[in-house]
């Protein structure tokens, strides 16, 4: 019963619907930076270095082999280089984007906690306890 307890306050605290949230967003944002790289960034690409086609790049182990009838008796074994290297384009377009966006939060969040910055607006609750605090200073210092 307290699994059950525990589990309904989780839920409604709303952190499963963020970690949903966050879940569909990167989920979508994947596929939006692999189209951006396999679509847009890879075709110039192989286009300068002689025409290449990323995806066929492969180094072929076993080669495919059918008997007279076209039948294929024998599967093809082959290292798709290619592809691994799209997906590391991928892996660092994310990891680039995912610093950038965790620096902008990290700095506007170090400016929120600045109580100098006047260009953000210090919460009500954190403005009152400042003010608490500067009138304790006041009346220790007397």
């Amino acid at each position: 019963m307290k699994f059950i307890k525990d589990f309904k306050e989780f839920a409604i605290k709303g952190n499963m619907f963020d970690m949903a949230i966050g879940i569909i967003i990167g989920a979508s944002f994947g596929k939006l930076v692999n189209s951006l790289v396999k679509d847009i960034i890879m075709p110039p690409i192989g286009f300068v270095i002689g025409r290449v086609n990323f995806e066929n790049l492969s180094f072929v182990l076993q080669a495919e082999l059918k008997d007279e009838n076209g039948i294929v008796t024998s599967e093809l074994v082959a290292l798709n280089y290619g592809s691994f290297i799209q997906h590391i384009i991928d892996f660092m377009i994310i990891a680039i984007t995912i610093f950038v966006v965790i620096k902008v939060f990290n700095t506007l969040k170090r400016k929120s906690e600045d109580e100098n910055e006047s260009s953000v607006p210090t919460p009500k609750d954190i403005q009152l306890l400042a003010e608490i605090r500067d009138i304790l200073k006041e009346k220790k210092s007397e």
